[in-house]
């Protein structure tokens, strides 16, 4: 029996993809003229490379991969320049940030039928700064537990350690939870390894090219689908 919802924030509750994309455009283009580089195309090939290594092994502080850029090109990087685009670039992600239509109407049919819980990464923010969640208390108040996972000793997604210690404060073992999330390596790679039963949302508002997988996990492209996914998938 399904006792518990757990979700993912980003992707998932609110639409941040084209905060993203204005952020990662605007950096990219302030490290392009701060190298000198003349060759747009060559620079991108290599700052997407080495982001999506960076992310593959977790390092997802926006200042760390942009120093590995700097190091590739064999230049020195400016710590204080550095940080200032990084502050910039969460504040393009956060004022292009929107939550999905159907989202707090979701949540609000779901919290009187299961405990709720969001496990989220903290993106590479500084230690001191507040996750992106919030900014929107009119979701805080629907879960019991938040994990930020990245911070305070708990490794980020797709660690088992954040998912297990979630299901530790929920007190709901791992087959009586779903999980949501969009991502496939991060979010349902990570909590079916825990033995939560996820649920992929590839939402229909988000522009992204999904990764192409064979799976029989439940794929939702709402919000509005999950009712019926616990309903008929997980036997409630």
């Amino acid at each position: 029996m399904i006792k518990a919802v757990v979700f993912d924030f980003g992707q998932t509750l609110v639409d941040a993809a084209g905060g993203f994309r204005a952020a990662e455009k605007e950096a990219q283009e302030k490290i392009l003229a701060d190298l000198g580089l003349m060759n747009k195309e060559e620079f991108l090939e290599h700052y997407r490379r080495i982001r999506n290594e960076c992310h593959a092994r977790s390092r997802l502080s926006r200042k760390m991969i942009w120093e590995e850029v700097y190091w590739y090109y064999c230049k020195a990087s400016d710590d204080k320049k550095l940080e200032k685009w990084e502050e910039q670039y969460w504040q393009t992600v956060k004022v292009n940030t929107r939550l999905f239509p159907e989202t707090e109407k979701v949540l609000t049919e779901l919290v009187g039928n299961y405990k709720l819980g969001m496990i989220t990464n903290t993106q590479g923010q500084k230690r001191n700064a507040k996750h992106r969640i919030s900014e929107y208390p009119q979701l805080e108040r629907f879960f019991e537990v938040i994990i930020v996972a990245g911070q305070e000793a708990v490794p980020p997604k797709p660690a088992q350690e954040p998912f297990r210690l979630c299901l530790e404060q929920l007190a709901v073992a791992a087959p009586e939870a779903v999980y949501v999330g969009d991502d496939w390596r991060v979010d349902i790679e990570g909590a079916a390894k825990v033995g939560m039963r996820p649920v992929w949302i590839k939402h229909h508002l988000v522009k992204r090219n999904w990764p192409i997988v064979k799976t029989e996990v439940a794929v939702i492209t709402s919000l509005e689908g999950l009712r019926d996914v616990i309903s008929s998938r997980f036997k409630v």
